[in-house]
């Protein structure tokens, strides 16, 4: 990767990283961790929280101990998997997929917006990243 695009993805990461934490600090609502992860059990549920861990890059514990309020609040459902006593499926729950949605819509367009603002091209990103997307497969 050349030193220019490495730096704008750099400046993009944190940008972004910016944005989602002063977003959810100033909120009642999920934080930017909570987001994160029902957003990617949207995307691969059901899930192991072995895998869930694996997806988000934390360890199992730090899944437990981060699913452990969504659940209290009716936002993911955990079972037992039939196929495996010891392993536990994380589910979205209709509240969590709402919640998610309404937290994650502004959060996408305060992003955008943010991008924007900096210069960052990010229709162009958007079009690159969905063909790459479709060429590797899209999921």
């Amino acid at each position: 990767m050349d030193d220019g695009l490495a730096d704008l993805l750099h400046r993009v990461v944190m940008l972004l990283g910016e944005q989602a934490r002063r977003r959810t600090d100033d909120s009642d609502g999920l934080t930017y961790s909570q987001i994160r992860l029902l957003g990617t059990l949207e995307d691969i549920e059901p899930a192991t929280q072995h895998r869930l861990a694996q997806a988000l890059s934390v360890s199992d514990p730090a899944i437990s101990r981060a699913l452990r309020p969504l659940e209290a609040d009716g936002l993911v459902r955990i079972t037992i998997d039939p196929e495996h006593a010891r392993r536990r499926l994380v589910r979205l729950t209709e509240t969590g997929r709402k919640a998610f949605h309404a937290a994650g819509k502004p959060l996408y367009d305060e992003f955008r917006a943010g991008l924007v603002a900096a210069g960052f091209p990010y229709e162009r990103y958007l079009e690159d990243t969905l063909r790459l997307a479709e060429i590797l497969g899209g999921d």
